[in-house]
């Protein structure tokens, strides 16, 4: 159902006060989606995924409980993981891999990349 042209006429009014009374946020939320959003929680799921099993790897031997609490970790971060995979749905995750092809994978990691890159790089 179309709208009217009062109703179309007062959405354009409401959109320009929008604009016109905090230009940062209306910024922020044209260029926020669900998808980076969903991306960027799956990345912080990753890295404590990683970090748990840093901790279970190098505390179970010594002590369970805290290999236990790694292991909670990794378990945390493996359903938040599904949970925003399962957000982002198909269409997002071929936004998020086409973005990557295109850019590179160094752009997606940032500053973190160019830091492994010089110390573990090849010697030259």
């Amino acid at each position: 159902m179309p709208l009217s042209e009062e109703e179309h006429r007062i959405l354009q009014e409401i959109e320009k006060n929008f604009y016109d009374n905090d230009p940062d946020f209306a910024t922020r939320v044209k260029s926020e989606t669900v998808y980076r959003h969903a991306g960027r929680n799956i990345k912080w799921a990753l890295l404590s995924f990683i970090a748990g099993l840093a901790m279970l790897i190098l505390t179970f031997a010594t002590s369970a409980v805290l290999g236990s609490i790694g292991f909670l970790v990794m378990l945390g971060s493996a359903v938040i993981f599904e949970q925003n995979l399962r957000r982002m749905g198909k269409a997002g995750w071929n936004d998020i891999s086409s973005s990557v092809q295109g850019k590179g994978i160094s752009s997606q990691f940032g500053h973190l990349s160019s830091i492994f890159g010089k110390r573990f790089g090849p010697k030259g």
